[in-house]
């Protein structure tokens, strides 16, 4: 089993193709088979040795973050890629406490990423954009803090590709995504797709990783401070986000307000 690339021919035209199998030259379709056969951490040695510096890692320090950090630390790359925490500046504080822990443990190095908006600057031009449950100012909020952030990041850091921990049974869209796609003009690898919510547990509980403080308290998912909350009887994971209106910050779609 090779962990390099598959390229295309010169006849196929990446990004143009009518049955989305090519991309910057790699073949989508055989890689997406070559990735769904190996191990999640195998997924991250590909790409690493697929687009070497090009190649980040996005973390939130949320409840399941430690399990990606985890096998960054373990597999001791060579100039191992770079990881990226996006600081929203509403994060709750167990998130940074938790941040704070996991980075000591596991030797990480991260780079901090934020809007150049303050958080008190943007609300004092648009309002506390999350209080009136609107979508459009969800919208806006999710640009001016994550979005927007992370591809100014990516753009200076030259990203190619990058990896997330996103996995298929978290909503709805996450089901339809594959181990490699195109996002917003780059590749999007998801090592971890196929884990459910147990392999998550025992994955953690078998390399003593701590649990984010928040977990103990009913949550299954954290982001911001005012958009997460413990799960209930009628809403668990991502449905507890965003007052229920919607499951997905933006920085996984393939397009964005402008």
């Amino acid at each position: 089993m090779t962990n390099q690339p598959i390229k295309t021919s010169n006849a196929e035209q990446p990004e143009t193709d009518s049955g989305n199998n090519t991309f910057q030259g790699f073949s989508l379709k055989n890689s997406r088979e070559q990735l769904e056969n190996i191990t999640a951490e195998e997924r991250i040695q590909w790409a690493h040795n697929a687009f070497g510096s090009q190649f980040v890692l996005t973390t939130s320090f949320g409840i399941q973050s430690a399990v990606l950090l985890n096998m960054i630390h373990l597999l001791q790359l060579d100039k191992p890629p770079k990881i990226i925490w996006i600081d929203t500046g509403y994060l709750p504080p167990e998130t940074y406490i938790y941040a704070n822990e996991l980075t000591r443990k596991l030797q990480l190095t991260i780079e901090v990423i934020q809007s150049d908006l303050s958080p008190a600057r943007m609300e004092a031009l648009y309002g506390r954009l999350w209080e009136n449950k609107e979508m459009e100012d969800l919208e806006k909020y999710h640009l001016i803090r994550k979005v927007k952030p992370l591809e100014k990041a990516f753009d200076k850091l030259n990203v190619t590709c990058w990896a997330s921990g996103v996995r298929g049974g978290q909503t709805k869209l996450r089901s339809s995504m594959t181990f490699l796609d195109k996002t917003r003009g780059r590749f999007s690898l998801r090592p971890l797709l196929n884990w459910t919510n147990k392999d998550v547990f025992y994955y953690m509980k078998e390399h003593a990783l701590p649990q984010h403080p928040l977990f103990e308290k009913g949550y299954s998912t954290v982001g911001d401070w005012h958009s997460s909350g413990p799960d209930t009887p009628d809403q668990e994971g991502r449905n507890t986000r965003f007052g229920g209106l919607k499951e997905e910050c933006g920085i996984h779609l393939p397009e964005t307000n402008k």
